[in-house]
């Protein structure tokens, strides 16, 4: 009797606090147990291809360029191999927002599938954590027994080793990051040097590595319901048609213990035992009988364990699945809503947009000045010229030479100093008059445009004003 009211007020009050943490404040320790089925091997599977691509990218290079870098300190940006330079921010802009609209669409659609299967905290949580807890410190129930049991030297030396390895292996994750940041080639010369040479980079490595630690060894699911905001979206983008992880109550409810000897279809009890196994494989402690709730990543395992017992009792499957509350409600199937198509709308023509600049990406960036304060200046055979500076970012992997030719007007174009030459990814500077005939310069200032050739190959073109005599009234 008091058993049943202590669930009853439970089930009350299951809105009223997040599952990790009980009426007092404290924190409610989550010992989640090892799931099995065709959910958690196709995650475990999906978790390692990602590890894998984590761990490779850093060594892969594409011409000689790094695949990715995202070195935002010194303004080098690298993907597939390409480099995009400050002028190219409406580019990112362009994908960012694409992003955006993508994460919407896909959380109104599909709820936090993201975070389940494929969210870094997750997968290196469930993929590598997590199972170095199991395997040197068990299943949940032995975790629950080490945790009550008095520190022995059993105690001691398991808890030791697997915090050694969980700082040893954030130390080695944090390494990797750092390659996305300065690049595999600088980071084999940060790691090989002598650590006196870079003391305070080695300190942040180390701070960062402990950080690391710390999530994983301990604050573990509260990233993903105190610290993530993507979880407090849901609250704005799920709606009725949005597929989550959910428990189908008509059929379900109400709940009742299972026995061999009777028929429970001519009882009042729904399908679901109380066996209470989805709450026990449930990484964030939830109950998900209860619905959609924050700290729900969509991760599955409560289907597989839900299914597993199903079989074992000789009950149909799929009481816990992917499903929408319409459709558990109305036992419908799944169907696109005009909110989601329109999302998909924007969408592609958001990634239209990015795909089209990023393919017609000129491969020099030209900008061209008169240089600053500077007159017109008088030349020989009734001629006049200005002075201009040039910057040429050449975005190719290649040296690029350059030549300059008025597209506008007939005239000359005077470099100053050797042939310009640009580097492979790198920013070049020139001065050059053009000059014009007296009679061609019709008003005091006039526009002109400019043609960047590389190799007899028009690549650029650019804008700019020539100034002139004013002309007498």
């Amino acid at each position: 009797m008091q058993q049943s009211q202590k669930d009853d007020k439970k089930t009350a009050s299951f809105r009223d606090q997040l599952a990790t943490i009980d009426e007092k404040g404290k924190r409610v320790w989550v010992y989640a147990k090892k799931s099995a089925g065709k959910f958690t091997s196709a995650r475990n599977l999906v978790g390692i291809l990602l590890l894998i691509i984590f761990f490779a990218i850093p060594f892969i290079s594409i011409q000689g360029e790094p695949f990715l870098l995202l070195n935002f300190i010194d303004r080098k940006i690298i993907v597939f191999g390409v480099q995009f330079w400050p002028q190219d921010f409406h580019l990112f802009f362009l994908a960012m927002l694409s992003l955006m609209v993508f994460i919407i669409l896909f959380t109104v659609t599909y709820g936090r599938i993201w975070c389940g299967w494929g969210c870094p905290q997750t997968v290196f949580m469930e993929i590598i954590f997590r199972r170095i807890e199991y395997w040197i410190e068990g299943d949940h129930n032995r975790q629950k027994k080490l945790d009550k049991q008095a520190w022995n030297a059993e105690k001691v030396i398991k808890r030791l080793s697997k915090h050694i390895i969980f700082f040893a292996i954030s130390f080695i994750i944090i390494n990797f990051f750092l390659m996305y940041i300065i690049g595999a080639e600088e980071w084999k010369t940060f790691i090989t040097g002598d650590p006196r040479e870079h003391i305070i980079g080695l300190i942040g490595l180390i701070a960062f590595a402990g950080v690391f630690y710390f999530i994983f060894s301990w604050f573990r699911e509260q990233v993903c319901t105190i610290v993530c905001p993507y979880g407090r979206l849901q609250g704005v983008l799920l709606d009725r048609q949005s597929i989550v992880i959910s428990y189908d109550y008509v059929r379900g409810e109400p709940k009742g213990a299972f026995s061999k000897s009777e028929d429970r279809s001519k009882t009042d009890k729904g399908d679901c035992v109380n066996c209470n196994q989805c709450v026990q494989v449930c990484p964030t402690g939830i109950d998900i009988r209860n619905g959609t709730q924050l700290e729900c990543i969509n991760c599955a395992n409560c289907i597989d364990a839900c299914n597993a017992m199903m079989k074992k009792v000789g009950l149909k499957t799929g009481l816990i699945r992917y499903a929408s509350e319409t459709m558990i409600a109305t036992g419908t199937k799944f169907k696109f809503t005009i909110r989601t198509i329109a999302y998909s709308f924007v969408l592609l023509v958001l990634l239209g947009v990015v795909t089209y600049s990023m393919l017609s990406r000129s491969e020099i960036e030209a900008t061209v000045l008169r240089a600053y304060g500077s007159l017109y200046q008088e030349q020989a055979e009734n001629k006049i010229s200005n002075l201009y500076n040039i910057k040429l970012v050449n975005k190719t992997n290649e040296e690029l030479p350059v030549t300059i030719s008025l597209l506008s007007h007939d005239g000359e174009v005077q470099i100053i100093g050797e042939e310009i030459v640009v580097q492979s990814q790198s920013l070049g500077e020139s001065v050059f008059f053009i000059i014009l005939d007296k009679t061609d310069v019709t008003t005091h200032k006039m526009e002109l445009e400019v043609g960047i050739y590389s190799n007899g190959k028009l690549i650029e073109k650019a804008e700019t004003t020539f100034v002139g005599p004013e002309k007498k009234k």
